[in-house]
């Protein structure tokens, strides 16, 4: 694609606003000072000193930057050209910004921002993943009643892998699954025989035995690595909560609640995400899975990227391409093809172009609820805990959580997984069992709450 054509070189630029200024923010602002079609003045956090600290650290002239806690401060420094910083999104709404990208990955801020930013109609770009799981679809409408659209962002996954799927679908190519690798890879050193992963290394003498093992069937290989690796993390809530977004806005489901989730080279990801009748993993097609990238020290990683696995329904064709590089199964039945990189705020400037430009998403146009991430209960928990959030992956201790088709809330239903953090059990739940929300101690204050009944009014 000619991006030059697509969004024209003289277009005025953009003007952003970005809430949270975090890794994805601070990123999105480095970036967005480099293209000359986006102006992200005005930036956001819980302080604005911590908003102001970023845009200094960026290199912009402190005498050129504003702190506002007023709407009226915020309008003087925008008409004297200043970058904006503020402790509050109501301070800048007023400005003629046309795309509030929302960055905190908290739930019920990020909620709480989004329904600012729609009802002032204001393009959203819904970074934070935490709320788009939870509400996504329902905003999307919101949005759409008020003329504006929500879109998720290039440079995080789920953007990416909307966009290869819908790719894909244009070229008529028959998709079995898509997916992501995970945020880490497993390297394993067969001098030293350990297996590393997210700065944890353990020795793994006979994992070895498993890296290229030629007749052995999936299952057993999928199986015997990943017990092998056990005390390495395998899954993460992040990986199924962007798939749940995936699934909203292309109608995939998952073949398990969980995912598989294979320890795989790249070399192998056609054939672990195939079906069973080609000595796959997958019982159907359309799904949406995760794998480990398995490495040796030095080799490439997949770099977090995305896949999709389709049928090679003419051989000749497949063989060629094969010859060429690209990764087909063993049997020559199932290809991979996949973009190896995820760039963050980097890369997110084309969904920005695409909404404040163009007036279109990077994902569905018309996203509906199809799964819910919900909350489920690793170890016996007891009346009283509260499932406290915390960390880089915002995961809550003994909690996992799950894909299942979507619904309405109900205390006799699963409860979504970021609409229980930070809230307390009411009473307890065992190992193995689904956090219900009739456990939880639902805030009726919360934002996340009420938009998400409204996205249940509204779908069911």
């Amino acid at each position: 694609m000619n991006y030059h054509t697509y969004f024209g070189r003289e277009s005025a630029p953009v003007e952003c606003c970005i809430v949270g200024t975090g890794g994805f923010g601070r990123s999105f602002i480095a970036q967005s000072l480099k293209t000359p079609l986006i102006s992200t003045r005005v930036a956001v956090d819980l302080k604005a000193q911590t908003a102001t600290d970023v845009l200094r650290g960026l290199g912009i002239d402190p005498s050129r930057i504003a702190q506002c806690a007023t709407a009226s401060e915020a309008k003087t420094a925008w008409e004297n050209g200043h970058y904006i910083a503020a402790g509050d999104l109501c301070v800048v709404l007023d400005l003629p910004i046309s795309v509030v990208v929302e960055a905190t990955g908290h739930p019920e801020a990020g909620a709480k921002h989004c329904r600012l930013a729609i009802d002032a109609g204001k393009h959203v770009a819904l970074v934070s993943k935490e709320v788009d799981s939870v509400v996504g679809p329902g905003l999307a409408l919101r949005a759409r009643n008020n003329n504006v659209i929500v879109t998720p962002v290039d440079g995080d996954q789920p953007s990416l892998l909307m966009g290869l799927v819908t790719w894909a679908e244009v070229l008529g190519l028959d998709i079995i699954a898509a997916g992501k690798a995970s945020e880490y890879d497993f390297v394993y050193d067969p001098k030293q025989k350990t297996l590393s992963s997210n700065g944890k290394t353990a020795s793994a003498p006979d994992f070895g035995d498993w890296i290229e093992p030629a007749s052995l069937d999936l299952a057993t290989i999928a199986a015997r690595r990943s017990e092998i690796a056990a005390e390495f993390p395998q899954r993460a809530v992040p990986d199924l909560c962007e798939m749940t977004l995936v699934a909203n806005a292309t109608g995939f489901l998952v073949d398990r609640a969980d995912l598989h989730v294979p320890i795989a080279r790249i070399t192998e990801v056609a054939d672990f995400f195939s079906e069973r009748s080609s000595g796959g993993l997958l019982g159907a097609p359309k799904v949406l899975d995760v794998f480990h990238c398995l490495r040796l020290p030095g080799e490439l990683s997949f770099a977090g990227g995305v896949f999709v696995t389709v049928r090679c329904d003419d051989a000749e064709t497949w063989q060629m391409l094969a010859e060429k590089g690209h990764v087909v199964s063993r049997k020559g039945d199932v290809a991979m093809l996949y973009i190896p990189r995820h760039l963050l705020g980097v890369e997110a400037a084309t969904s920005i172009l695409e909404v404040g430009l163009r007036g279109v998403s990077s994902g569905a146009a018309e996203p509906r609820p199809v799964i819910d991430l919900v909350a489920h209960a690793d170890a016996d928990i007891e009346a009283g805990t509260i499932l406290t959030a915390s960390g880089h992956h915002h995961s809550i201790v003994n909690v996992s959580a799950r894909m299942i088709p979507a619904g309405p809330l109900s205390d006799d239903r699963a409860v979504p997984f970021y609409l229980a953090a930070n809230r307390t059990l009411k009473r307890a739940v065992r190992a193995g069992q689904p956090i219900l929300c009739g456990d939880v101690e639902l805030d009726e204050t919360s934002a996340l709450l009420e938009l998400r009944r409204e996205q249940d009014k509204a779908f069911f």
